[in-house]
C-alpha cells in the first residue's frame, strides 16, 4: 500500500493543489489526464489539477524540425512556469526531453512505455497498406530526420517530404485530395493515445526503422528541491521503462543528438535469473545506429550486459555511444551539423 505524503504547503497549513503542465495539443492534454490520474488512484485524499500551455514548437509549424535544431523547443516555456511555482509538474513525451535539463529540474518519474514502434498510415481510399506496396515517387511525409535518412536507405525510389503540425493537423494534410503525401509515418504510441490506431497500416520495427530515444514513454520533470512531488513520483515510475530509457538518452547525451539527428535506437531488458533475493538486475540489450541524412551511411552498434540499477544502464549507453562515435558515427553527426547550420543561414537569407 503506497504511504500518502503530507499534502500541505511549506508555509500555512492550506491543503496543496498539484498543478500537473504540459503543452497545449489534444494528445499533450491525454497525456496529461493520464499521469493526472494514475497520481489521483495513488494518492486518492490528494488534489491534482492541469494547466495547459502553448510552446515555441507548437507555434512555429512551417520550418523543418531539421532547422529548428534543440527539443527545448516544446519544453522552455513550461520549465519557467515549473521553476517560478506556478507549475508542481510537467508531464512529457519523454523523446522530446532534452537529455540535459536545465539547473533544478530533473525527471521525477518514467511510466510504463507504450509500444515505441513507428507506424505508417495511408492516406484515406487508397488500397495500398506497406511502403513496399507503394508505386515510384509517392510521397511519404514525416518531420523526423531520423525516419527519413534510415528509410532513404531500404526505399530509395520514395520520395520524402517534411509534414508539421499535432497528429489531428498532419492526418487532415494526409488526406486532402489535393494534398502530395501518399502516406505519412507517425509514433504509433501517439496515434493510440488519441484513438486513432485504426488508422495505422503497418508498424515499421527494426530493423526496417529503429525508433527514437524514449519514443512511447511519458515523464514527469519536476524542480529538483520539491521533495514531496519527488515522493509522489515514485508511485509512478515503471522500472524496466526506467533502465531503457535512462540508457537511450545516456546515448543520446554523448553523441549531443537531438529530435533532429538521425540516432535510432531498440532496447530489450529481461530479468536475470537466479539474483540473491531483494537485488534488481537485469539483461540489458541496446542496438543504436546513426545514419547520413542521404540514407549513404549508416553506422550500428549493439551491446549486452548485465545492470544492477540505473547508473548501470547509463554507463551502458554511454559506452554504446563512444563505439559508435569511434566507428565513424560522429564525422557522420559533424557532417550533418554542418549541413544544418548551411541550411539555415540559406533559410534566414531568404
Amino acid at each position: 500500500m503506497t504511504s500518502t505524503p503530507g499534502n500541505t504547503d511549506d508555509v500555512g497549513s492550506q491543503p496543496r493543489t498539484f498543478i500537473l503542465a504540459s503543452r497545449a495539443s489534444k494528445l499533450a492534454q491525454i497525456q496529461t489526464n493520464i499521469v493526472r490520474d494514475a497520481l489521483q488512484a495513488a494518492f486518492p485524499s490528494l488534489s491534482f489539477d492541469t494547466l495547459f500551455m502553448s510552446t515555441e514548437g507548437d507555434k512555429n509549424q512551417s520550418q523543418a524540425l531539421y532547422l529548428l535544431g534543440g527539443k527545448a523547443l516544446w519544453t522552455k516555456e513550461l520549465e519557467i512556469a515549473l521553476k517560478d511555482r506556478t507549475v508542481d509538474m510537467l508531464v512529457h513525451s519523454l523523446k522530446d526531453v532534452p537529455t540535459v535539463l536545465p539547473d533544478g529540474c530533473e525527471i521525477g518519474a518514467i511510466l510504463e512505455r507504450a509500444d515505441p514502434v513507428d507506424s505508417l498510415v495511408m492516406k484515406q481510399g487508397l488500397p495500398y497498406r506497406k511502403l513496399e506496396d507503394l508505386p515510384d515517387g509517392s510521397v511519404v511525409g514525416t518531420s523526423s530526420v531520423r525516419r527519413v535518412a534510415q528509410l532513404r536507405r531500404n526505399f530509395p525510389r520514395l520520395e520524402f517530404m517534411d509534414v508539421r503540425g499535432n497528429l489531428n493537423t498532419r492526418l487532415a494534410k494526409l488526406d486532402a485530395p489535393d494534398g502530395p503525401y501518399t502516406a505519412i509515418i507517425l509514433a504509433k504510441a501517439g496515434l493510440v493515445r488519441l484513438g486513432m490506431g485504426d488508422r495505422i497500416t503497418d508498424n515499421l520495427d527494426a530493423p526496417v526503422l529503429y525508433h527514437a530515444v524514449s519514443q512511447g514513454a511519458l515523464a514527469v520533470e519536476i524542480r529538483s528541491d520539491d521533495a514531496q512531488v519527488r515522493e509522489l513520483c515514485n508511485a509512478l515510475t515503471h522500472r524496466e521503462t526506467e533502465w531503457k530509457c535512462l540508457a537511450e538518452r545516456a546515448m543520446l547525451r554523448k553523441l549531443e543528438g537531438g529530435c533532429s539527428v538521425p540516432v535510432g535506437v531498440t532496447t530489450s531488458l529481461t530479468a536475470v535469473e537466479n539474483k540473491p533475493e531483494g537485488s534488481e538486475s537485469g539483461l540489458l540489450h541496446i542496438t543504436g545506429c546513426v545514419t547520413s541524412i542521404d540514407g549513404s551511411l549508416h553506422v550500428q552498434e549493439t551491446l549486452v550486459e548485465t545492470v544492477q540499477n540505473p547508473e548501470g544502464a547509463e554507463q551502458l549507453g554511454t559506452k554504446l555511444a563512444t563505439l559508435l562515435i569511434e566507428n565513424g558515427a560522429g564525422a557522420i553527426l559533424e557532417d550533418i551539423s554542418q549541413d544544418r547550420a548551411k541550411r539555415a543561414n540559406e533559410a534566414q537569407e531568404k
